[in-house]
């Protein structure tokens, strides 16, 4: 074997489907793709990239990766994560071109990985990603000044280089590093329940503590990133510190703040981006009482007409992602306002597949979950093309860049339903070309 020709879409997911199902034979044909994955003999079709003239696909792939690899020759979480890069990026890169995705997108368990360099206990279960442990958080109220700088040359942050070295020898991209923004970083270490009481009770407190993170741990990880990979880029993850748990003003006014603060007088700042944060539609409703703040500010029962809080928060989601505008599953807000946005502010068009979405386990009607999946795809696409063809774009419409755009499934695991992937994907492969409105000079 070859090449993955073989495989082409759909083929690809539907071995994914047989092997899913336990079938034996589809396990034996699995062994032998990524037998000759991990050897190395499908480089060179890594190297080809995504169409430059349509709209394309982007997946994080890594919790499917393990499932697979952990199927087929036993190897468990830490070895997975940790060892033999070449094994991990060509693994990560055969499952994309397996699900029929365009663009490459290396990922790892980010949230994890940014905790466990500090000291955090960590938790590495067999087939799936590692977690810190919340039972064991590494830093409370008395001592968190105490932490220090971590080693950026040995454990996750060596791990992290080794595949970022080496998915850029292997399709020519500038490497992203993915690591936790400041909130989410204290959430993990500090403890969700502490850190969202003192949002409420201390916040001078919680912000002395994220610039604390931002300039004693995370920017001296950037700074050793960009030193490595001069070209590089980092995509920072703030899941924590979203509208949808702790409201919009908050997430401006914590989250986003302590992102500018770290990047202050950075010579690389326009190469780091925040793109995860979740739940736009709070910022359209009204605030529940007091009584009930510690777990979200806010109730979807009660949306207002206003949307000034919602444009509001957009301006301070661009501040600290001035890439791209991205649409989450989780902001419930129509897609039309996000390309109505990206075209508002000359930027190209990401939208999310969240993992619920296409969540195998949680389908009650598998026929009206399609129709309703295929309906939303394609308004999806649609609204990416309009965009594509409105704004100003680089020649390779940034297919050449190893962050996520235009269809980004933001997890697809060994419980993702492929029938639903398929059905998205096939949105994807029957649009049509389109011509762009104007060309700029690609991104360096």
């Amino acid at each position: 074997m070859s090449d993955l020709e073989t495989y082409s879409f759909p083929s690809g997911l539907h071995l994914l489907q047989r092997w899913q199902t336990g079938d034996a034979q589809a396990k034996q044909e699995m062994k032998q793709v990524f037998d000759a994955a991990i050897a190395g003999e499908f480089d060179a079709d890594f190297k080809r990239p995504a169409p430059s003239d349509r709209v394309h696909s982007t997946a994080s792939v890594h919790m499917l990766g393990l499932a697979i690899l952990h199927d087929l020759y036993g190897i468990e979480s830490q070895e997975y994560y940790h060892e033999d890069p070449y094994r991990y990026v060509r693994a990560n890169f055969a499952v994309t071109r397996l699900l029929g995705v365009d663009k490459f997108y290396i990922t790892w368990a980010l949230y994890a990985w940014t905790c466990e360099p500090l000291g955090q206990v960590m938790m590495y279960p067999d087939k799936f990603p590692p977690g810190a442990d919340p039972d064991e958080v590494l830093i409370n109220r008395e001592n968190w000044r105490d932490l220090k700088t971590p080693d950026f040359t040995t454990g996750a942050p060596k791990a992290i280089d080794n595949i970022l070295r080496v998915a850029q020898e292997l399709t020519g991209a500038a490497p992203t590093l993915q690591i936790s923004a400041p909130y989410s970083l204290a959430a993990d270490i500090y403890g969700q329940e502490p850190l969202l009481a003192d949002v409420v009770n201390d916040p001078d407190e919680v912000n002395a503590l994220l610039d604390h993170l931002g300039d004693t741990v995370l920017a001296p990880w950037m700074d050793h990133h960009f030193e490595v990979f001069p070209d590089g880029w980092v995509e920072l993850s703030d899941a924590s510190g979203s509208p949808f748990f702790i409201g919009p003003e908050n997430c401006m006014n914590m989250s986003i703040r302590s992102i500018r603060h770290m990047l202050r007088d950075k010579p690389y700042a326009d190469r780091v981006f925040d793109n995860n944060y979740r739940g736009d539609f709070v910022a359209e409703v009204q605030k529940k009482g007091r009584a009930a703040r510690r777990r979200g500010a806010v109730s979807a029962e009660t949306p207002t007409a206003d949307r000034s809080k919602l444009l509001a928060l957009t301006d301070a989601k661009v501040s600290v992602n001035p890439l791209f505008i991205m649409r989450l599953e989780a902001d419930k807000v129509d897609v039309s306002f996000y390309e109505e946005q990206a075209i508002a502010r000359n930027m190209p068009l990401t939208v999310g597949i969240g993992s619920p979405e296409i969540d195998r386990n949680s389908i009650e009607d598998l026929n009206a979950t399609k129709a309703e999946t295929a309906a939303k795809a394609k308004s999806f696409v649609a609204a990416i093309r309009r965009v594509c063809e409105t704004v100003d774009l680089p020649e390779d419409n940034h297919v050449g860049q190893s962050w996520p755009s235009h269809i980004y499934f933001e997890d697809v695991n060994g419980q993702s339903q492929f029938e639903l992937v398929e059905l998205i994907l096939n949105e994807v492969q029957n649009c049509p070309t389109f011509t762009r409105k104007a060309v700029s000079e690609a991104v360096d």
